[in-house]
C-alpha cells in the first residue's frame, strides 16, 4: 500500500520558506535575508544573487521551468507574467538562468492596469520588486515571487506597497510608546490577520447556463426557492460527501503553499460555507487570501463545482463575508490586545485597546470605504452582516473596566463562572466572562478584533491599511501627549490620557444588537455615520481630515489618494453598468422566450378546451394569462426605462456623479424589473425557463 504524505510532511513542501533558506543558503547570505525580513532593511545585489541561485535550483526540483513576478494591481485580483529559466546556448543546448536583478525587480507592462489617473495609457513602463517578507513558492511549474507594484515615476500601483507602508508606520509609533512606558525591548511591532472566507459551491454545469453568474458573479433575477436558509439545517451541518472532498482537496493544496488552513464548515446558506485559517503577518495574511480564492476556484473547476466569492449571489438568503481578525504583537511575543488575567490593571493593554477605540471612531468613514464594493453594498444592513454604522462591541467586562476607568472608580471584576449543564457525564465548562456579538461591525472576541464588514470578494489589504494607520495617528497622539511627562507622574497622567480619550470617543461603543431599526437612530443620535453605499462615502476617502492622515504618516502621496478615488468610482459604476447590460439581455432574449412559449402553450390548451367542450370555462388558463399578459407588460416598460437610464449613465463623465446615477437610478430600475420578472418566474414551469431556478442550483449538491 502506498504511503500517503503527512500533513506535517506536505505542509509548506511548495514554499521557499525560512526553512529552506536556513538549509540551504550560506550563513552570511541567510543572515542577510533573515535581517531584511525582520528589520526590513536593503538587500544588497550580491546577495540577492545568492539567493537567487539557490531559489532556482530549489523550484527546479519541484517542477519549475519558469518564474513570475506575483502582484496585487487595484483591480483588486493578482496578476503575473511568467518567464523561462532557459538560455539558448550557441551549441543548441540551453542552461537554466535565473538571476538576482531578475529576482528583484521585473518590467511588467502598467499601462493596461487601473492608474486613476497616474499614469498615461502611452506611459507602459512599471516595476515589480521582490517583497522578502512573504516567502516565495512554486505552483503549476513557476516559481512565484511575491512582489510590490509601482510606476515609472515611483507611484504606487497596487496593493501591497502601501499595506507594507502602513504596517511599518503602526510598528514605528507602537514601538515609540512601548519604550515611554517601560517596554525598552520591544523594537518591532507586527499587525496579525486571520481572514475568514466564506463561499458558495454550485454545480458547473448549472453555473454555466446563467449569463448573470458568468458576467457578474450575482443572479440579476431569480424567484426564491420553496427552501432556503429559513430551518437552520445547514449550518454546522454534516459535510455532503463531494463537497467534504473538495474541502480536502483544497486543504491539501493550500497547505503545499504554506497557507495555514484550518477550520472549514457550512455557513448558513444553502450550498454556502467556509474556511478560515491560523493567523499570520498582515503581509503574509493578504497574499495567502489572495492565493487562498484563486485555489478556491481551481479546485472547485476539478470537482465539476463553481466557487462564488461575490459578496450577494442569491437574493433572500445569506451573502458572504470575509471578517478580518486583527491583532498587534510585539517582537519578544506579547499580544498587545491580550487582557491578561487582571485587564484593569494591564495599562499597556488599555492603552493599546483605547487607541483601537480612538482609531475606529475617528476614522469610521474611511474604514467603512475600505471595505466598499458595489457587491458589498447589496449585503451590509442586511440581517446576515452588520450595518452600515460602524460601531464596537467590547463585552461586559471590558465596559465595566472603561465605565470604572471613566468614573474613578475601583473595578469589581466578574469572575468566571462554572457552568453546570445538567447531566453528570458531561464535564463543567468555564463560562467566559462575555458573550459574542455577531451584529457588530468591529467586535472585541478576546485578544483580537474581529472586523466583520470585508466583502467574501476583496482584498483585504484596503481595510488593514486604514486601521494600521489610523491605529497609528492614536498611538502618536498619545506618545505626544505623554513624552515630555516625569516618570513619577507617568502613572497619573496615563489614567488621565486614557480618561480623556475614552469620553472624546466612547460614542462608538456599542454591545447591543446591531440588527435593528432603534440601534440605526441611536446610531444617528450619537452622530455616527450610516454610509450605505460607496458614492456615500467616497467623498471622504479624498476629504483634509483623510488626506492629512495618509501624508502625515507616509501611506500615500496626494496623488495615489486622488488615484485610488478614481479607480474606486470607476469599477463601481463598470459593475453595475454590466450588470445592468446583463440582465437587459438575460430578460430580452431568453426570458421573455420562454414567457411567449408558455403563455402560448396556455392559448393552446385553452382554445383545444373550448373546441372539445364550447362552454367549458377555461378559468385557470385564463387567469394565468391575464397575469402573465400584465407582467409580459410590466417587463417591456421597465426594461425600456432601464435601457434608456443606463445609456444615460454611460454619458455621465464626472465620476462620482456617474456613480450616484448608477446606484440611484439604474440598480433601482434593476430591482423594479427584477420584481416583475420574479413574479412571472414563480408562475410559469421550469421546463419553459432557459436557466436554472434558485431550487436547483441551491439544492443540487450531494
Amino acid at each position: 500500500m502506498e504511503r500517503r504524505e503527512t500533513v506535517p510532511e506536505m505542509y509548506g513542501s511548495y514554499v521557499f520558506n525560512d526553512r529552506v533558506m536556513r538549509e540551504r543558503l550560506p550563513k552570511d547570505v541567510y543572515k542577510a535575508v533573515h535581517k531584511t525580513i525582520e528589520n526590513g532593511t536593503h538587500l544588497e545585489l550580491d546577495v540577492a544573487n545568492s539567493v537567487a541561485a539557490v531559489m532556482k535550483e530549489w523550484a527546479i526540483e519541484h517542477g519549475a521551468t519558469h518564474f513570475t513576478h506575483w502582484f496585487q494591481p487595484m483591480t483588486g485580483l493578482t496578476a503575473e507574467k511568467h518567464d523561462g529559466f532557459l538560455s539558448p546556448e550557441p551549441d543548441g543546448s540551453v542552461i537554466m538562468e535565473f538571476s538576482g536583478k531578475e529576482l528583484v525587480k521585473g518590467e511588467p507592462d502598467a499601462s493596461s492596469f487601473p492608474s486613476g489617473g497616474l499614469r498615461a495609457t502611452f506611459e507602459a513602463r512599471g516595476y515589480t520588486a521582490w517583497d522578502p517578507s512573504s516567502p516565495a513558492f512554486v505552483k503549476d511549474g513557476s516559481l512565484y515571487i511575491p512582489t510590490a507594484f509601482c510606476s515609472y515615476t515611483g507611484e504606487a500601483l497596487d496593493k501591497k506597497t502601501p499595506l507594507l507602508r502602513s504596517m511599518e508606520a503602526l510598528s514605528r509609533e507602537a514601538v515609540k510608546i512601548l519604550q515611554l512606558i517601560g517596554d525598552k525591548d520591544v523594537t518591532r511591532v507586527s499587525t496579525t490577520i486571520g481572514s475568514e472566507q466564506e463561499y458558495f459551491l454550485i454545480d458547473k454545469d448549472l453555473y454555466r447556463k446563467r449569463k448573470d453568474l458568468l458576467f457578474t458573479g450575482r443572479t440579476l433575477i431569480g424567484a426564491p426557492a420553496s427552501k432556503g436558509q429559513e430551518m437552520e439545517d445547514h449550518y454546522f451541518g454534516v459535510l455532503k460527501p463531494k463537497v467534504s472532498a473538495y474541502m480536502h482537496d483544497l486543504e491539501e493544496e493550500l497547505w503545499r503553499l504554506g497557507v495555514p488552513a484550518k477550520t472549514k464548515h457550512n455557513e448558513v446558506a444553502p450550498s454556502q460555507h467556509e474556511l478560515a485559517p491560523v493567523f499570520e503577518t498582515a503581509n503574509v495574511a493578504v497574499d495567502h487570501n489572495q492565493l487562498t480564492m484563486e485555489v478556491m476556484k481551481k479546485v472547485a473547476d476539478r470537482h465539476n463545482y463553481a466557487c462564488l466569492l461575490h459578496e450577494k449571489p442569491f437574493e433572500g438568503i445569506n451573502g458572504s463575508g470575509k471578517h478580518n481578525n486583527w491583532s498587534m504583537v510585539t517582537n519578544t511575543g506579547i499580544n498587545l490586545l491580550d487582557p491578561g488575567r487582571h485587564p484593569e490593571e494591564n495599562v499597556r493593554f488599555l492603552i493599546f485597546l483605547m487607541a483601537v477605540i480612538e482609531a475606529v471612531d475617528a476614522y469610521a468613514d474611511i474604514l467603512r470605504l475600505s471595505v466598499a464594493t458595489a457587491g458589498n453594498d447589496h449585503r451590509l444592513g442586511a440581517n446576515e452582516a452588520p450595518p452600515a454604522v460602524i460601531s464596537m462591541f467590547v463585552g461586559d467586562e471590558l465596559a465595566a473596566i472603561l465605565k470604572s476607568l471613566e468614573e474613578g472608580t475601583d473595578f469589581k471584576g466578574i469572575g468566571k463562572t462554572s457552568m453546570k449543564m445538567g447531566a453528570e457525564v458531561l464535564p463543567h465548562i468555564t463560562r467566559d466572562t462575555t458573550d459574542r456579538n455577531r451584529t457588530s461591525p468591529f467586535a472585541f472576541t478576546g485578544n483580537k478584533f474581529e472586523f466583520r464588514m470585508p466583502g467574501s470578494s476583496v482584498s483585504v489589504a484596503n481595510a488593514n491599511i486604514v486601521l494600521n494607520t489610523a491605529v497609528a495617528e492614536s498611538l502618536s497622539c498619545m506618545y505626544e501627549a505623554l513624552k515630555d511627562t516625569p516618570a513619577d507622574e507617568m502613572d497619573s497622567a496615563i489614567h488621565a490620557l486614557l480618561k480623556k480619550t475614552l469620553q472624546e470617543h466612547k460614542r462608538i461603543l456599542f454591545n447591543g444588537n446591531g440588527y435593528t431599526d432603534e440601534w440605526i437612530e441611536e446610531a444617528e443620535r450619537r452622530g455616527l455615520d450610516n454610509l450605505r453605499s460607496l458614492p456615500d462615502a467616497m467623498p471622504r476617502w479624498i476629504s483634509e481630515k483623510s488626506i492629512d492622515l495618509f501624508l502625515r504618516h507616509g501611506i500615500f502621496t496626494k496623488e495615489e489618494i486622488f488615484s485610488r478615488y478614481e479607480i474606486l468610482l470607476e469599477n463601481y459604476v463598470k459593475t453595475i453598468h454590466i450588470e445592468s447590460l446583463t440582465m437587459q439581455e438575460m430578460v430580452r432574449k431568453d426570458f421573455i422566450a420562454g414567457l411567449v412559449a408558455y403563455m402560448k402553450e396556455l392559448g393552446a390548451e385553452a382554445g383545444q378546451k373550448k373546441a372539445l367542450i364550447p362552454d367549458a370555462g377555461c378559468v385557470l388558463e385564463e387567469e394565468l394569462l391575464r397575469t402573465l399578459d400584465a407582467d409580459a407588460a410590466g417587463i417591456l416598460e421597465k426594461l425600456a426605462k432601464l435601457d434608456a437610464d443606463t445609456k444615460q449613465a454611460d454619458g455621465i463623465t464626472e465620476p462620482l456623479e456617474s456613480a450616484k446615477y448608477y446606484e440611484q437610478t439604474v440598480l433601482a430600475d434593476m430591482e423594479s424589473l427584477r420584481m416583475v420578472v420574479d413574479h412571472a418566474e414563480a408562475l410559469i414551469p421550469e421546463q419553459y425557463l432557459p436557466y436554472p431556478t434558485y431550487g436547483r442550483i441551491l439544492f443540487s449538491l450531494r
